[in-house]
């Protein structure tokens, strides 16, 4: 049972907007829809009732269609999330409670007029990676019935691969927002902790949690990020968003960026899954990026504190008084991960604490000289068989490279990487440093439109390609002067985290000047009558431009150049009034010339 609504967000808005049909017409229809599939794929373990979706569908109704960015648009809300009225359970029944308040992510997406459809299923607490620990039953994949959907956050992938929503909400702490993305063909983004309130959810890990977006294309992803990522003064836990990570970062990438490959990775045996990674690397490549052989040990040495540590305790925090109290409550599998909290001790935790710092430092080195790093988002799919024959184990596999993402503080987004033979999705992760999401959610774009993978029901990407060029927490700046590499003033970039990426040319339409205190060359614009001047392009963190401009004395500054490539992008600029008594050197092409020639 199909329906004819294309729920990708641009596509249903415009729609609104176009009179083509009203947000209770699509309501009604995917109610109708998510009850007639949910006791198949247990998707829901509340989906709302016309009674309860009233208020939301007044509030939209003298209200014009072009005034709300999510006007009418249909979400699913995991049940760990709280919903205003509503039970939130965390799959658990004798944990539920009704929620007297919106979380602050929900409350936000309903402000911006996107209309709820219910509470979804989920591993119990969020404990888990496959789906199946549950009582509201097991949660199959969307294309392949002897699959699990993934979890923890398996029904809102459901919800958006069966079509039962534009988006939803889920969570990961160790990987539940990608893992379940990948097993559905969508893209799975685990923003930067903190950039996504989580006030007013159900914590699996307080300082690990992040809350997620599950979409069919990264543009969306980008797009609701942008609306959302706002400090919540309601959250401890909540950072604000840095302008570079804004809307405007959301673009195409610019060819040269360097991505690493882990030089150990592990399938398991699965050919498709190893078949299906090294397609994706060479589509980046495909894209002008560049592979990096990395040393993956110390983020996999990193990955296991999250189980083998005292973090196990934390997750005890939530459950640990239920169990006490009324052990049969919490399904075996839980009780069984979360048994170990007990020997956890205060010792044990710094212990840990210090191990993951040295970790990070040693990961942090490695990003560092990164536009971001390219992993299998599970090593292969562990089937529903496999899962009851080895429970633990079979979910321990499929966490192999989400476990050390939020430990380390990093962003990332699963993207679809194709089909195996059998039909089922698989899917690849891009990740980076923290606050850069918008710049991985660009790459996740160009890899989705270049792959050309057919979306969740069968439709294709139809969404126009980003105009701008994608950037991420780092500036491109050009030097053509006493900061190139190696002379005087060089130090003043790399003293500052700055790494020189490219020895180039100007556009032809510049003429370089010696000014008069013979130390400094004048770069200055001339359409008609320039020349090509040697350049270089350097990358610096845009914490460190601030301090670097205010060094910068006069009559130089910064503005735009013009690039050979075209590329417009931040360099030296010399004012009009600093070519008082400096000497035109336009004809030895750059600052290196002159130099070498006053020898």
């Amino acid at each position: 049972m199909k329906h004819p609504y294309d729920l990708r967000i641009d596509m249903l808005t415009q729609a609104y907007r176009d009179g083509q049909f009203t947000p209770r017409e699509v309501i009604a229809t995917l109610r109708e829809r998510a009850l007639a599939l949910n006791p198949e794929f247990n998707a829901f373990i509340h989906i709302l009732t016309p009674e309860e979706q009233e208020p939301y569908l007044a509030a939209l109704e003298n209200v014009q269609p072009t005034s709300l960015p999510l006007y009418g648009v249909p979400f699913a809300i995991k049940d760990n999330i709280d919903l205003a009225g509503i039970d939130t359970t965390a799959a658990c029944p004798a944990f539920a409670c009704r929620a007297e308040q919106d979380a602050t992510i929900v409350a936000q997406l309903i402000a911006l007029g996107a209309v709820p459809m219910g509470k979804t299923n989920l591993d119990q607490f969020a404990t888990g990676l496959n789906g199946t620990r549950s009582p509201y039953g097991p949660c199959r994949n969307s294309v392949h019935a002897d699959y699990p959907s993934g979890g923890s956050s398996s029904g809102s992938s459901l919800a958006v691969a069966l079509g039962l929503a534009s988006f939803a909400l889920g969570t990961d702490t160790a990987g539940s927002g990608r893992v379940p993305a990948s097993l559905n063909n969508l893209v799975g983004l685990k923003a930067t902790k903190g950039l996504i309130s989580t006030a007013g959810v159900v914590p699996a890990c307080r300082t690990l949690d992040c809350v997620t977006f599950f979409t069919t294309t990264a543009a969306e992803a980008s797009r609701l990020l942008a609306l959302t990522a706002v400090k919540d003064p309601r959250d401890e836990y909540s950072r604000s968003n840095p302008l570079w990570n804004g809307p405007q970062a959301f673009g195409v990438p610019a060819a040269g960026f360097c991505f690493g490959v882990p030089d150990r990775l592990e399938f398991l045996g699965c050919a498709e899954s190893e078949m299906l990674y090294h397609t994706a690397k060479a589509r980046l490549i495909a894209l002008g990026g560049v592979p990096l052989t990395i040393d993956f040990s110390p983020f996999l040495a990193a990955a296991k504190l999250l189980y083998d540590g005292p973090w196990v305790a934390e997750r005890y925090h939530v459950a640990g008084a239920l169990i006490e109290q009324q052990p049969e409550a919490v399904l075996p599998v839980i009780r069984d991960v979360l048994q170990h909290a007990s020997s956890a001790t205060a010792v044990a935790a710094f212990e840990a604490q210090y191990s993951l710092q040295r970790f990070k430092t040693e990961c942090d080195a490695i990003l560092d000289k990164l536009a971001c790093v390219l992993t299998p988002t599970y090593p292969r799919p562990v089937s529903l068989a496999e899962l009851a024959d080895e429970p633990v184990k079979s979910n321990a596999e499929l966490g192999v490279y989400t476990n050390f993402m939020n430990l380390l503080d990093y962003a990332a987004v699963a993207v679809p990487a194709g089909f195996m033979v059998n039909g089922l999705p698989s899917g690849v992760t891009l990740f980076g440093r923290a606050f850069t999401d918008q710049y991985l959610l660009s790459l996740a774009d160009a890899l989705q439109r270049q792959s050309a993978i057919p979306l969740p029901g069968e439709r294709t990407m139809q969404e126009d390609a980003p105009t701008g060029t994608a950037t991420n927490d780092r500036l491109q700046l050009i030097v053509c002067g006493a900061h190139l590499d190696g002379l005087a003033l060089s130090f003043q970039l790399r003293q500052r985290g700055a790494t020189r990426v490219q020895s180039t040319f100007s556009a032809p339409h510049y003429r370089l000047y010696a000014l008069a205190d013979g130390k400094r060359p004048g770069l200055v614009r001339d359409a008609e009558q320039g020349a090509a001047i040697a350049v270089e392009v350097w990358e610096m963190p845009h914490a460190e431009v601030g301090s670097f401009l205010a060094g910068i004395s006069a009559p130089l500054g910064l503005g735009k150049v013009e690039l050979q490539d075209g590329r417009w992008l931040t360099g030296f600029i010399c004012e009009g009034v600093g070519l008082q008594g400096a000497r035109e050197i336009t004809e030895y092409g750059g600052w290196r010339a002159w130099l070498a020639q006053q020898q």
